[in-house]
Parts: C-alpha cells; structure tokens; sequence
C-alpha cells in the first residue's frame, strides 16, 4: 500500500511523522528488521497502532517512507567536471548503497509497499541535478529516463535477482552505454 498522500505537512502530523520515524531508526538499532510489529513501533513512539495503519497502511510503507527520508539526499551529487565523471561517481556510489544489505532491504521495503515511484522522484531529482550542471558547461545530456532505464534499472535488477550485483566496470560500462560511446 502507498504512503498516504495529502496528509498535512505541518504541526501535530509532522510531530507524529518524526516521532514514528525516530521509533523505527531506534528499534532498527537495537534488533533485527524482521522482528519490527507496528505496535511495538507505535509504543515507542507513543501514538497508537491505528496512527500507523492509517497514515501508513501497513508496515513495509512505513519502513519505505523512513528509508526514503533517509534516502533524500542534503547534498547534490559530486562535481567532477564532466558529465560522464558525475555520472560515475554517482552510479559508484549508488552500487555501493544498494548492495549493501540496508540497501537491498530498502529496494525490497519499496517494491512491496507500493512506494517505488516516489524512490524514482529522488532518483530523477539527482540526476537531474547532474545533467543541468552538465549543460551549463555546454554538455550534451541524455533525459533522466535515458539514464534510469541504462544505470539505474541494471543496478537494480542485477543486486536484486542475479547471481551478483554489478561489478564497478561493468558500472562505467553502463554509464558509457547511457552516453552513447
């Protein structure tokens, strides 16, 4: 199920929002993911269960919604100079979040939540932000679904259902790939 949309952004809901949200991130210290209930969540929180399933619907929307807080970047991507070296390094270091096991249990939270379209939203606001740097300095630059459908999807599918994830070469391969080389 989706996180709920039009749900006021201000005051007694943003107070629940990072009262929940602080719950998860505590008890995902203390155990395992697997072990989370909604009503342990919302005992620490301090908001009843129906608070949960109402805004949320169901447990794996709210572990997608505070990975997707966490996901949100503070900073743009890395200015390398070239567009082709923000796209490395991003790819990089989006591999490198995504095989790891807090990355493929938020790949999982998403899909079975029904979020995935607002990972994407994050997705395409990062690269975005690559590609009109890139034509400031007068590059030529594919659209964001041209790079999500050649670095991002591979990254993806490969960390989640083959034998192995990508290999950082076969990562500069993708983004050459995207580049039209």
């Amino acid at each position: 199920m989706a996180i709920k949309e039009g749900i006021r952004t201000g005051g007694r809901s943003a107070r629940v929002q990072e009262s929940v949200h602080a719950a998860v991130r505590a008890l995902l210290i203390e155990q395992e993911r697997d072990d989370l209930t909604v009503p342990m969540i919302a005992a620490r929180a301090g908001v009843t269960p129906s608070t949960i399933y109402r805004r949320w619907g169901e447990l794996s929307a709210l572990l997608a919604d505070v990975t997707l807080a966490r996901l949100r970047p503070d900073t743009d991507p890395a200015d390398t100079g070239s567009l082709r070296g923000d796209l490395v390094a991003w790819a990089e270091q989006y591999l490198d979040e995504m095989t790891s096991e807090p990355g493929r249990n938020m790949m999982r939270d998403f899909i079975s939540s029904g979020c995935s379209s607002q990972c994407a939203s994050v997705l395409r606001g990062q690269l975005q932000s690559i590609i009109v740097r890139a034509q400031a300095r007068d590059e030529q630059t594919p659209s964001t679904d041209h790079l999500l459908n050649l670095i991002v999807s591979p990254i993806v599918y490969r960390t989640l259902f083959a034998e192995a994830p990508p290999s950082v070469e076969q990562i500069h391969g993708f983004v050459d790939l995207s580049l039209g080389r």
